[in-house]
């Protein structure tokens, strides 16, 4: 895991990390997955990730072979042999940069190879080595690349506040920037939407960050997550008009059409780009647990912003705007209204749908009553227990 993005790369191991992905995915075709498989098998090779071709092995991903496993392994042994005696060379005869160096190779290799432990001790044992805040951020990076190759959200969640630690003492705003996409994207992955979208649309102008994926992946989550966070005004002052999205949604399917027909209230339009967009999200190895959640979630959006303009509609007006039919209206309504997550009521003889906006002081006031309630009684519990 070398810095990949700086020359606008994206880090190998991510990619063949999606792959892997691909690989145990149900919607991806028997075909598909061979092609899959040659080239992910061929990276591991080329690697030597014994590690990992082992464990895949062992779970049945990829066919066993012992003798290619020994040759991984003796390989592996013979380049750490050499990388020691580097390290022991610059350490008997070199500075204090050129034994950091040798160190942070060591990391490197072990990170290349898919070792994971080794990799994560390497790195604090360079991190000993190292003085500059700039050089710490880069071996912070370099963990936080390990942390999304494995999805492993602990590992990420404590590098993330290790770097904002960092950066107490000092640091750059482009290594700053990057963070923000790195912590944005752990967002993303952990159904933290909201912040996400904060995070990538602070980092629009500014983005860097190569090695994690495109520009036009990150214009792709930072539309993504914002139609779901962002209200009315501000996704048009923040998206549907900035210059950086307009320069690249179209390189994206759907996602254009997805955008502009939400905005512009076409709602038969919105559910064809909606639609065209599921198979992208469902293929992201960071969306697709959250498939279920996110497509509730814009429905949510879609129909709270159709019914805002009406004070009464009819279940055939809203099919029709929709391009559905009027029974699906009626099950999905049926399911948000009960979910608490639309404020309206179906009158089923007239066909009606009748909205009632909740008014917000009257609500503040209730939970008041609510929480005010709950407290008394607890206070009158405490007063017995005291008593007795």
């Amino acid at each position: 895991m070398d810095r990949a993005g700086e020359d606008g790369k994206q880090e190998p191991h991510l990619v063949l990390a999606h792959k892997l992905f691909l690989l145990s995915h149900p919607d991806v075709d028997d075909l598909a997955k061979v092609d899959l498989r040659a080239d992910f098998l061929a990276a591991v090779k080329s690697d030597d990730m014994a590690a990992l071709y082992e464990s895949l092995a062992a779970d049945g991903v990829l066919e066993m072979d012992a003798a290619l496993l020994a040759e991984m392994r003796a390989r592996i042994d013979e380049e750490i042999r050499k990388l020691d005696e580097k390290i022991a060379d610059a350490e008997e005869n070199l500075g204090e940069s050129e034994v950091r160096e040798a160190h942070l190779a060591k990391s490197l290799y072990f990170i290349r190879v898919g070792e994971k432990e080794k990799a994560l001790e390497q790195l604090k044992v360079t991190e000993g080595k190292t003085v500059a805040v700039g050089q710490k951020m880069d071996l912070v990076f370099y963990t936080l690349q390990i942390g999304f190759f494995y999805m492993d959200f602990d590992l990420i969640s404590k590098s993330i506040d290790k770097a904002k630690n960092l950066f107490e003492e000092g640091g750059d705003w482009e290594r700053k920037n990057r963070l923000k996409v790195y912590e944005g994207l752990y967002c993303m992955a952990t159904r933290n939407f909201k912040k996400a979208a904060s995070l990538f649309l602070d980092s629009i102008s500014t983005f860097t960050t190569y090695e994690l994926f495109t520009y036009d992946t990150f214009i792709f989550y930072t539309v993504i997550t914002s139609v779901i966070s962002l209200d009315r005004v501000s996704l048009k002052q923040k998206v549907v008009d900035a210059p950086e999205i307009l320069a690249v949604i179209g390189k994206v399917p759907h996602l254009s059409e997805f955008l502009n027909s939400l905005y512009n209230c076409q709602y038969k339009s919105f559910f064809i780009a909606f639609s065209g967009l599921t198979e992208q999200i469902k293929l992201d190895r960071y969306l697709q647990p959250h498939f279920r959640y996110y497509m509730r979630e814009v429905r949510t959006v879609v129909y709270s912003q159709f019914l805002e303009s009406y004070k009464s509609v009819t279940m055939e007006a809203m099919a029709a705007a929709f391009g559905v039919t009027v029974d699906f209206i009626d099950q999905e309504l049926s399911r948000f209204i009960a979910a608490g997550k639309l404020h309206c009521k179906i009158d089923k003889v007239a066909g009606v749908l009748e909205t009632n906006r909740p008014d917000a002081r009257n609500a503040f006031y209730q939970a008041t009553i609510k929480q005010g309630d709950f407290l008394l009684n607890r206070i009158q519990k405490l007063s017995r227990v005291i008593d007795l």
